[in-house]
């Protein structure tokens, strides 16, 4: 890491990650060619690359992977939250090496190229995260030219213009733009993603009506309902509470996403609180989460580092069960500002940071982490099994 004022580009170096303080950590590109401005967070999950790549709450940022091996198992056609890649890069510190893995469809490399996304190797990846959780999540450029041609302080200029996520709303970029009838059910080794109208159960029409807004789900939270015994009709982010009335949902789920919750909160707050004082049972993830804090009473702040992977402890209140969980937020709900009908559910035992709550006189409730990831691995599928079981089907108004 160097300052880019004092620098050339070194010898070999065919990629580039350029700090807005103009720090600059050079390695060797992959993937795309070309640069890409976000902020820059890291993710100590082990395995699930292509999830994360493709989960579009990391719209507007470049993914750090503490785990050095990144690509081993090449990539898959099953191995993804959504159809493309959302996160705009990626900083390892192995090269990507040739796949090892019966399920391969396409080495990590030419699926990040074939994709528009970039990848920086050979970076010391302990070292910057530990820059990052001392000094925050920084908004950067990462770079890739095979011919090491980078105009340093250019990027620098355009690391520093960036915004940053907060008061942001990527929400709306990344939404579904239609509604649409989900039909995908859980996985199995061999047989791929059941169809929910046929490998499930087969009784759709008996099923309670789920109604998901879209903020940027990942496509394994709409499975999990189906496999919890829901139907599940997908709206985008914007719609409004006539909309999803219309449907006579029997719940409603809010969807995680990317950017400021308080942002997403202005058209999205005062639907769900429409749907609060109709009592539509609620139940939240992540931005979601976020959300039904806000339009509850509550506020939300940015996170210093954020909580990024698949190994964080979370305290059930209730009862003093832990559970491993999977994360991907730099925003959370201010425990402070929480009014007195709405009751703290779970807390993040890295740092005492909410991770649930529950409303008192309402059917809602929320987590702040991602119980379709199984990383315990079936530790929070009760959620959607509390959820989908305490709806009661009919005519909602």
């Amino acid at each position: 890491m160097a300052d880019a004022k004092t620098l050339t580009v070194p010898k070999g170096a065919s990629g580039v990650l350029v700090l807005a303080d103009g720090t600059c950590v050079f390695g060797r590109g992959f993937g795309a060619v070309g640069d890409a401005v976000g902020e820059v967070c890291f993710n100590t999950a082990m395995t699930g690359y292509q999830e994360v790549m493709t989960d579009p709450s990391y719209a507007g940022q470049i993914v750090t992977f503490t785990f050095p091996h990144i690509g081993n198992v090449g990539t898959n056609l099953d191995d993804v939250e959504a159809d493309e890649p959302f996160a705009l890069g990626c900083v390892v510190r192995q090269d990507v090496t040739e796949p090892s893995s019966f399920r391969n469809v396409q080495p990590f490399d030419q699926w990040m190229k074939a994709n528009g996304r970039i990848g920086l190797s050979g970076v010391d990846t302990r070292a910057l995260t530990r820059m990052i959780r001392e000094k925050g999540a920084p908004n950067a450029v990462i770079a890739h030219d095979p011919e090491g041609a980078f105009d340093l302080p250019a990027l620098v200029a355009k690391a520093q213009a960036w915004p940053g996520l907060e008061g942001m709303d990527l929400a709306i970029q990344v939404t579904g733009k239609e509604s649409r009838l989900w039909s995908g059910g859980p996985w199995a080794l061999g047989k791929g993603y059941a169809e929910a109208d046929s490998e499930v159960d087969g009784s759709n029409g008996t099923r309670p009506h789920v109604v998901a807004l879209d903020y940027g789900a990942k496509n394994n939270i709409f499975r999990n309902l189906v496999k919890a015994g829901a139907r599940v009709t997908v709206l985008p982010a914007t719609a409004s509470f006539d909309e999803i009335s219309a449907l006579k949902p029997d719940g409603v789920f809010l969807s995680n996403g990317p950017g400021d919750p308080a942002a997403t909160g202005e058209y999205a707050v005062p639907v769900i609180g429409e749907l609060l004082e109709k009592d539509v049972p609620i139940f939240g993830i992540c931005l979601g989460h976020q959300l039904l804090a806000l339009a509850a009473g509550a506020k939300t702040v940015k996170m210093h580092q954020g909580h990024r992977g698949a190994n964080h402890p979370v305290k059930r209140l209730s009862d003093g069960l832990v559970e491993i969980t999977s994360m991907n937020h730099g925003f959370a709900v201010d425990t402070d500002t929480l009014p007195a009908n709405v009751r703290p559910t779970h807390v993040s035992l890295f740092d005492g940071s909410n991770c649930g709550l529950e409303l008192t006189d309402k059917s809602a409730f929320s987590v702040q982490y991602h119980p379709e990831a199984s990383p315990g691995p079936q530790d929070s599928f009760y959620l959607f099994e509390r959820f989908v079981s305490g709806l009661k089907q009919g005519d909602r108004p």
